[in-house]
């Protein structure tokens, strides 16, 4: 066996003892001369002191670990809380052998309790696993996981309260003679006591506070991560507190009541880590010193019995700290779904409610912030009356507790009446107004009242709330730095409906000049887009209105404001213009086409069929002749005209080489006529649906013919629901006669717009049945 090497005199183990004869080193290289070596072992003389060592080849340094890594052993014996395998390697290590990376079957064995070895494992089929040699590096219990958790992280984290994961933490403490890795931080700053807790192990969490000592237990439990939390911080986010209830408010404490299973759910005794920690030290509500404190913490998480648990506790010597300068106060104004942890607070801390944050704010800004709208458009009417009652209430427990702080703005000069506006709320509002009426004129840095913020806000709500009510409407026409009043806001924002009701109420001024001069119609004039636009679009619909009303431009003679509002277009607007029209153009066409072939396809599928022709004018209509029949005609055909007229002039203003005018106008002319097909293709299948189905189903016959008018009404619904809106404005402004006057001429002009086919239609059957033969 040439690759075993016997060498004379060589040393002995550390821990061997002292005998009088020659000492032999055996080496071998691979596993079939571990086996001789075996044998030739056996025939040693019992007396004779042999050391053998197994190696393979001479690992990488790709499969060393890195210097300092905790030895994966070490990682599964603590994850298992397994005692006896701690001190297996803690034995090597004391005789100085090399660390074990790879399990050996004895290894394996004092696992086998918490782990079962595989049925076709190397353990079970007796192989010898070949210890791999570790890098050197530092003890055993110095090796730290990837994030920075040593042993005793890893079994203070691995969320069981029996008791070898007790004696385990001991044997690791013990080890350690001054206690370090007690407060050893990983990658986080967490120490084991932030394990413990996170993993809600009350049995590990007391025994690492016996195992720090009456002198390092409170350095232990305050001691911050990097977030600046304490373990006490982990206990509240861990802990089942519930909201406290009105009947919760009567208890003079919440230990004194037993809970039932219907209000409590809190955990067993044994499991509350909050009332743990806080026995161990009644102060540790009071860490950090700045930043987020626990009872902060605990009330952004809404577990009010564990903020009632913290107060208690710490005998009302704790922070009410937060972040940005916040305190308890601020968050539970924004969490709190009943006034009960306010109102503990106020009792707790009278000077809370004075206190803003960084900003300036106050608890009543954010209590003025609370809203609804997160309940979506879907949730019933009566779940947002709830929570407006809701909100309601808590805007008037804060108020109510200092009334001043509704004339108090933040940093950015913003009241609380103006954050409720910002966010809509209309009945934080009229509290408001109820309670100071004065406080609808205050200004932020702009110089704009409320209903400012609400139109640049787009909450039109509000906007309908001030111009309804009688005892606000004098704030209307107040101006900003900017002279701005309200309509001028709602102008430069383009906002139909806002714009509706203001010039729904008769004093609000349409002539008033901001401090650029420019009064409500200068800015919508200015607004409406140059060149071709939609007629439909708000910006065109305001200026109209604003005409129609009697409103006035700026001191300017009508043919400067002719100069100023009508110039020509230049190259780059143009060139715009003209991309745009053809862009449109492309997907107005395939419309146009299909429509064409549709019509043209139904001229030669007439409904009814033909004579045979041994008939009498065979091959014509069977249903030739009757008023009906007369009437799908000339739809089809008016259908097929318009559509073939305007896909024609689609392809000329589609067309760059065209002048810009000649496809503007082509492009105007086209969408009207591809308008009128429509309405045509509509009539003409509403009467062939009804010409075949009438003599044998009349009811299905004259409902199909009432639904078809729906796509026209369909194309013309955003202009029905505008005019809707302008309907009250002119009311007020024109008078019920005036006003009916001109929504009467608008109808008429609608109707001979839209419906012009239609007419013509029934007119050519009329006058065909009439001229028959």
């Amino acid at each position: 066996m040439e690759s075993i090497i016997e060498e004379e005199g060589a040393p002995s183990p550390p821990n061997a003892p002292t005998v009088a004869m020659d000492a032999k080193l055996m080496v071998a290289t691979d596993r079939g001369e571990v086996n001789k070596l075996k044998d030739l072992v056996s025939k040693e003389d019992v007396m004779a002191m042999v050391v053998v060592t197994a190696t393979s080849k001479k690992p990488s340094k790709d499969d060393q670990p890195p210097a300092g890594c905790i030895n994966p052993l070490l990682l599964a014996s603590a994850r298992v809380g397994s005692w006896k395998a701690l001190n297996f390697l803690l034995d090597r290590e004391d005789a100085k052998k090399p660390p074990m990376m790879t399990p050996t079957q004895e290894f394996l064995q004092l696992l086998a309790g918490r782990i079962a070895v595989p049925a076709d494992s190397d353990v079970e089929k007796g192989v010898d696993h070949e210890p791999a040699v570790p890098a050197e590096g530092a003890p055993l219990l110095k090796g730290v996981t990837p994030d920075g958790d040593t042993a005793l992280h890893v079994v203070a984290g691995s969320g069981d309260d029996g008791d070898d994961f007790s004696k385990y933490a001991g044997i690791i403490c013990d080890r350690d003679r001054d206690k370090d890795i007690l407060f050893a931080k990983n990658n986080m700053g967490d120490t084991p006591l932030h394990s413990a807790v996170r993993a809600g192990s009350s049995k590990m969490v007391s025994h690492l506070i016996a195992l720090a000592g009456r002198d390092s237990k409170l350095k232990l439990l305050r001691m911050e991560n990097k977030r600046h939390e304490t373990a006490l911080h982990e206990a509240v986010r861990i802990e089942d507190g519930r909201i406290l209830k009105v009947k919760d408010r009567r208890r003079p404490s919440l230990d004194a009541v037993p809970a039932t299973d219907e209000d409590s759910k809190s955990p067993p005794e044994e499991k509350n880590l909050v009332k743990l920690l806080m026995d161990a030290d009644p102060e540790l509500a009071n860490h950090p010193a700045q930043g987020i404190s626990p009872l902060y913490l605990a009330i952004l998480l809404e577990k009010d019995t564990t903020a009632v648990t913290l107060y208690e506790k710490s005998g009302g010597n704790l922070s009410y700290s937060g972040p940005d300068g916040q305190n308890a106060l601020h968050v539970a104004v924004l969490r709190a779904t009943n006034t009960v942890m306010i109102e503990e607070l106020l009792e707790w801390n009278k000077s809370l409610i004075t206190q803003g944050d960084k900003n300036g704010s106050m608890p009543l800004h954010f209590a003025s912030s609370r809203h609804h709208n997160h309940l979506g458009f879907s949730c019933p009417p009566w779940v947002r009356k709830f929570w407006r009652t809701r909100i309601s209430n808590i805007v008037a427990k804060v108020f109510e507790a200092n009334p001043a702080a509704l004339y108090q703005a933040d940093n950015s000069g913003l009241f609380p009446i103006h954050i409720a506006a910002s966010v809509g709320m209309r009945s934080t509002i009229e509290y408001f107004l109820e309670k100071f009426p004065s406080s609808a004129a205050l200004r932020n840095a702009k110089g704009r009242t409320f209903l400012h913020v609400a139109i640049e806000k787009r909450k039109w709500k509000i906007v309908f709330f001030v111009c309804q009510t009688s005892f606000v409407e004098w704030i209307l026409n107040m101006q900003d730095k900017d002279g701005n009043t309200a309509l001028h806001l709602a102008i430069k924002r383009r906002n139909l409906m806002m714009c509706s009701a203001l010039l729904g109420n008769k004093k609000v001024h349409l002539n008033l000049s901001n401090v650029k001069g420019y009064t409500p119609l200068d800015l919508s004039r200015s607004n409406l887009p140059r060149g071709m636009f939609y007629t439909m679009i708000s910006e065109s619909q305001i200026h109209e209105a604003l005409q129609l009303f009697g409103a006035k431009h700026s001191g300017l003679r009508c043919d400067h404001i002719e100069e100023k509002y009508t110039r020509p277009l230049n190259q780059k607007e143009k060139k715009k213009h003209s991309d745009l029209i053809k862009d449109t153009t492309q997907m107005f066409i395939v419309g146009a086409v299909l429509i064409a072939t549709v019509a043209f396809g139904a001229n030669f599928a007439i409904p009814g069929g033909y004579k045979a022709d041994d008939h009498l004018n065979g091959g014509t209509p069977t249903l030739a002749g009757r008023y009906i029949f007369d009437a799908f005609m000339m739809a089809n055909t008016l259908a097929f005209v318009c559509s073939t007229v305007a896909t024609l002039g689609l392809v000329l203003s589609g067309t760059s080489m065209v002048d810009l005018f000649i496809r503007q106008v082509n492009f105007a002319a086209s969408v009207f006529l591809l308008s009128s097909s429509v309405t045509s293709m509509t009539v003409a299948f509403a009467l062939a649906t009804y010409m075949v189905l009438a003599p044998v189903a009349r009811s299905t016959a004259i409902a199909i013919f009432i639904i078809s008018p729906i796509a026209v009404l369909y194309r013309n619904l955003e202009k029905i629901y505008k005019w809707g809106l302008l309907a009250r404005a002119g009311f007020v402004r024109k008078g019920p006669i005036l006003a009916t006057q001109y929504l009467a001429m608008a109808v008429i002009n609608l109707i001979l717009w839209e419906l012009w086919p239609v007419i013509v239609t029934f007119a050519w059957a009329g006058f065909a049945r009439i001229h028959h033969g």
